[in-house]
């Protein structure tokens, strides 16, 4: 193999972790003017994991790495790539402490902040690297606590937020089975979603967010699976960030999707938990048992910047 020859990437394990308190609409509903039916008619939700004290952004990536890697058999990796936009230190970055906490020797450690569209970004940055023979194996992380970051008197904004983490071990492979990554951003949008002031406060604007996803959100889609070379008949499973059911549906029906197709709904039992919810939905049905092995799946996430990513990639065989 010459020097710029690029090779291709895989995935080969999925990892995940939320914090044992999980909050229902029902006692969400005695903090804020609410209820279970105000709230699932329209996010979809039914309850959601909040942190507790012995949490942190860190500790659920690291205890999300743990998982991935023992699902990959793996012990060492040469690049870790994590997205939140609720980690608290600016340095060390906490792509940095889990290297520590796993004993990563002289693993690469870079944090990426594009809010819900993170993972998607972090996935192709570890890709690329990989392609380009930078790395070898890869720690891919989305981990977030929204509820740091949550004003828990805002109906708006309170009903969606949660935390977890959710990651996926990339390795080198001989032929791609990860396409080249679609990303981008709607500058007209930068401000519709927020994290400002002092404390810090998730703020957005509901109806310029859901807009975009029911007139731009399918044409970008599209566009992930004609870079990937497939049509929407090939893949298997779609991932789409779990922001609300309300914007799903309708991408889903926007899109042609049949009822062989699966489709990540981990919203309605783990909240929005931005750009940890895709690899945090992927991982839990993974091991469930309920994705196909060597299937294909659409990743595609947006949010926060007014950022969107995505690509197409076959699950581990």
């Amino acid at each position: 193999m010459s020097d710029l020859e690029l090779r291709g990437s895989r995935l080969v394990g999925f990892g995940h972790f939320q914090p044992e308190r999980v909050l229902t609409n029902d006692e969400l509903a005695t903090m804020v003017e609410t209820s279970d039916e105000w709230i699932r008619s329209r996010t979809g939700i039914r309850e959601r994991h909040i942190i507790g004290p012995d949490d942190s952004v860190s500790s659920m990536a690291v205890a999300a790495a743990r998982a991935a890697m023992d699902d990959a058999g793996v012990t060492q990796v040469d690049l870790v790539v994590l997205a939140s936009t609720t980690a608290v230190d600016r340095s060390p970055n906490t792509a940095g402490r889990v290297v520590a906490e796993l004993g990563l020797d002289g693993a690469a450690a870079i944090d990426v902040n594009t809010a819900c569209s993170g993972f998607e970004y972090a996935l192709g940055l570890a890709d690329q690297s990989i392609r380009l023979g930078t790395a070898t194996t890869a720690l891919v992380i989305g981990s977030e606590a929204l509820s740091t970051i949550t004003d828990w008197t805002d109906r708006s904004t309170c009903v969606l937020t949660a935390d977890g983490a959710g990651a996926v071990v990339v390795s080198s492979a001989p032929v791609a089975r990860i396409s080249p990554v679609v990303w981008g951003t709607v500058p007209g949008l930068t401000d519709a979603v927020r994290v400002t002031g002092d404390p810090q406060r998730f703020s957005q604007d509901g109806r310029q967010i859901m807009r975009w996803a029911l007139k731009d959100a399918v044409g970008v889609a599209n566009r992930i699976l004609d870079t990937a070379g497939v049509t929407l008949e090939d893949i298997d499973v779609l991932a789409f960030h779990q922001a609300n059911l309300r914007i799903i549906e309708p991408l889903c029906k926007g899109l042609g999707v049949t009822d062989r197709q699966i489709v990540i709904h981990d919203i309605e039992v783990s909240g929005n938990t931005s750009a940890a919810s895709v690899p945090l939905g992927l991982s839990k049905a993974w091991h469930r048992g309920e994705l196909p092995r060597g299937g294909r799946a659409l990743l595609f996430g947006f949010g926060g910047g007014f950022a969107y990513a995505g690509q197409v990639v076959h699950l581990p065989e």
